[in-house]
């Protein structure tokens, strides 16, 4: 009880320090808006969740599983929620002998950080959650979490893993481990709109330098690139923020950031430091000044959520979009360009490699399912939540196919059928599959695109789906070949007790500076000086607990 206490009252600290960011988003190389219309999840380790067996060593029974979540589950309310729910339930109760049922609380995406702080400071507890690896970070230490070291040892799973590494970095020192992570972390790449760069008599190709893809901007925005006949309407780029909510920072706006990590992060000795208090992120700050007065980014970015940066990008009116987008890297290639064609805009993209001050884009650290641990001491009901979960949602077959692709005829099939996507229009497409084929459907909230993967992406998996049902497309698989051949890992993110209690302050300090140099022109030495006077003794605590930890 006192390690649930302890818990209760970090959660508490933080949700007041997280409320004040406006954070975006846990994680997603993939997101929804939606939110499920399932009830509220209950405390974990309630009767509810489950009772135990009558026999003697017959174990836990889990008759109930809360499930908190963000967007990265596509198969939202509107897109066949209820139907994976249900065959979930089939499968996994099948799976471990008896009914389960599956309560999904789907968070808004924008708010994810945010809302879950909410839950824990008042003590609403799931069964599972998903973090991004920042939030994990914060709360892996205050008891919270169950380790899942052995239960993870001892999986079925363990046969067909194929990525062993990805679950292996994420124990601490003394081996403990409180979360899982289904895929390895992927991150974004830099899109650029084809017929902008025609328009404006630029070849992709000849983009290496800052220099060069500063003048690429200015052209979007002082020329016609969406040829309406007036110039000066549209802007180089548009992104959610001119730093991310979430490790690792900049991967939204990584030409302008190049070597600057504005984040607690290490040198090459493994001694921590603050990156943001850098002449790095002094001059990536001026860059950004100086492209938010040239009009070569656009101002919304400000306040700009990730599903408002896209909707403006492929937009149906062109006027007041930007050329490029940096964005997720692999099935997001695909959902871009459909996204496109169905507002009847140009779709042809260039993903831009990156430029000499770059290097590579950032592979961030993977998301997490963890398990909150109820304090009794006793691990039955964690273990049961772990076998019904995370062991199935790996499980080569069945399960792993519902995370993997959603539903069965509602998502994918295997039946045949023929189907006609953006009817009657230029961009008309016909799908035709025979019997026993395995093949994707339309996405059941729009049938002029067809449905690409549920939460998990095939092409990230860390363990083997077993039944060969394989259908991504060439864009996506572009994609994911494009970026893996052009990046390196983000920087580990920090985990100490003040950095969890105090991350959310300084991260609104962090606004504040950017936003008094980028926004409203003031001078960058003082608006750094304004960050230390503001958080420095708390960056000085959290350095200090960094590099002292065993």
């Amino acid at each position: 009880m006192k390690r649930k206490v302890l818990s209760v009252l970090l959660a508490s600290a933080m949700v007041v320090s997280l409320a004040a960011c406006g954070g975006e988003e846990a994680s997603t190389s993939g997101e929804s808006s939606s939110v499920s219309s399932a009830a509220g999840t209950e405390a974990a380790g309630t009767e509810a969740a489950g009772t135990e067996a009558a026999e003697e060593g017959s174990g836990y029974v889990l008759e109930t599983l809360n499930m908190v979540v963000n967007g990265t589950l596509t198969a939202t309310v509107d897109a066949g929620q209820a139907e994976f729910e249900a065959q979930w339930e089939e499968a996994v109760g099948e799976a471990i002998g008896h009914p389960i049922d599956l309560q999904i609380q789907q968070l808004d995406h924008s708010g994810y950080v945010d809302a879950v702080g909410r839950l824990f400071a008042g003590g609403d507890y799931p069964d599972v959650i998903i973090m991004s690896a920042d939030m994990f970070k914060q709360y892996a230490p205050t008891g919270l979490l169950w380790d899942m070291a052995e239960a993870y040892e001892n999986a079925d799973f363990q046969s067909h893993l194929i990525l062993p590494a990805i679950n292996e970095n994420l124990k601490d020192a003394e081996g403990h481990l409180y979360g899982f992570a289904p895929t390895y972390g992927n991150g974004c790449v830099t899109y650029v709109k084809k017929a902008w760069l025609d328009a404006v008599g630029i070849d992709a190709s000849t983009i290496k330098t800052y220099d060069d893809y500063y003048n690429m901007l200015l052209a979007f925005h002082n020329g016609d690139p969406d040829g309406n006949g007036v110039t000066g309407d549209t802007y180089g780029v548009v992104a959610a923020g001119f730093m991310g909510n979430e490790a690792p920072w900049v991967n939204y706006l990584p030409e302008f950031w190049q070597d600057a990590y504005p984040a607690l992060l290490q040198d090459e000795s493994g001694v921590w430091y603050d990156g943001f208090q850098t002449e790095e992120t002094k001059a990536a700050l001026l860059r950004l000044r100086q492209a938010y007065v040239d009009g070569a980014i656009d101002p919304e970015t400000l306040t700009a959520s990730t599903k408002i940066a896209r909707e403006k990008w492929f937009s149906n009116d062109q006027t007041g979009s930007s050329g490029v987008f940096t964005y997720w890297a692999g099935s997001w290639y695909q959902t871009l360009t459909d996204n496109l064609i169905k507002n009847e805009v140009d779709s042809e993209l260039v993903q831009l490699a990156p430029i000499e001050e770059v290097g590579a884009y950032l592979n961030r650290e993977a998301p997490v399912w963890c398990i909150i641990d109820d304090g009794d001491g006793d691990d039955s009901r964690e273990q049961a939540i772990f076998d019904a979960f995370i062991e199935t949602m790996m499980d080569g077959g069945t399960v792993q196919t519902l995370w993997t692709y959603g539903a069965e005829d509602v998502h994918w099939s295997t039946k045949a059928e023929t189907f006609t996507t953006n009817p009657g229009t230029e961009n008309e497409k016909v799908y035709e599959y025979a019997d026993g084929e395995f093949h994707l459907k339309q996405s059941p909230n729009d049938p002029n695109s067809v449905w690409k993967k549920n939460h998990l992406d095939p092409a990230l998996v860390v363990c083997s789906l077993d039944n060969g049902f394989a259908d991504q497309s060439d864009l996506a698989s572009e994609g994911n070949k494009f970026f893996t051949e052009n990046c390196v890992d983000a920087p580990m993110s920090p985990a100490s007790e003040t950095y969890t209690n105090e991350s959310g302050t300084i991260y609104d300090a962090k606004l504040a500076a950017i936003t008094s140099v980028v926004v409203e022109g003031g001078d960058v030495e003082a608006a750094m000086q304004t960050y230390v006077d503001t958080v420095g003794s708390i960056i000085d605590q959290c350095l200090t607990e960094l590099n002292t930890a065993e």
